[in-house]
């Protein structure tokens, strides 16, 4: 499938990619997106400290994507590199990883709310155009994940399933 980098993030993404292929053509690689886990800062995160404190929030919904449990990458990682590591492999290239399923941020950002038992905020669905932020942004990067499926055996946790698992690692932590 062409790819089509719509800022210069993307641009040196690409390009980065293929630098790597080109030096070590044995190379795997996972690209991946709307990324989350109980550390660091990230959407998940965010969306549930700001629905804590705010009686509302504006959030985009004619952006569409999957989200991406840190786990669920690493064990798929881990799953890849058990397969490749001690032998000779023909699986090299470009791969994608997020979790299964599709939704927008403001879908993203209900559930987050829903499963944070968070009540009280009421979340606005905009439009890009109504959010501007420096970099131009795809309205569709959902991720076709089954050349990494079909090439590892690997199973994909749905979306939901996976922020259940976070939010909960995050209330005990």
């Amino acid at each position: 499938m062409p790819t089509k980098p719509c800022s210069v993030y993307g641009k040196t993404k690409l390009k980065g990619e293929k630098n790597l292929l080109k030096a070590c053509p044995n190379a795997i690689i996972l690209r991946t997106a709307w990324l989350y886990s109980p550390f660091g800062n990230n959407f998940v995160k965010t969306m549930i400290k700001l629905g804590s404190e705010r009686d509302s929030l504006n959030v985009i919904f004619d952006q569409v994507g999957t989200p991406t449990y840190a786990e669920d990458l690493a064990d798929a990682i881990l799953k890849i590199m058990n397969q490749t590591i001690d032998t000779q492999h023909d699986k090299a290239g470009i791969y994608h990883f997020s979790n299964e399923g599709v939704c927008s941020w403001y879908d993203f950002t209900l559930k987050i709310h829903e499963i944070a038992g968070i009540k009280t905020c009421k979340v606005n669905p905009i439009e890009t155009k109504d959010y501007p932020t420096k970099a131009a942004r795809p309205h569709y990067s959902v991720l076709n994940k089954t050349k990494i499926k079909q090439a590892f055996n690997i199973t994909i946790p749905h979306w939901e399933t996976s922020l259940i698992k976070c939010i909960k690692e995050l209330s005990n932590l």
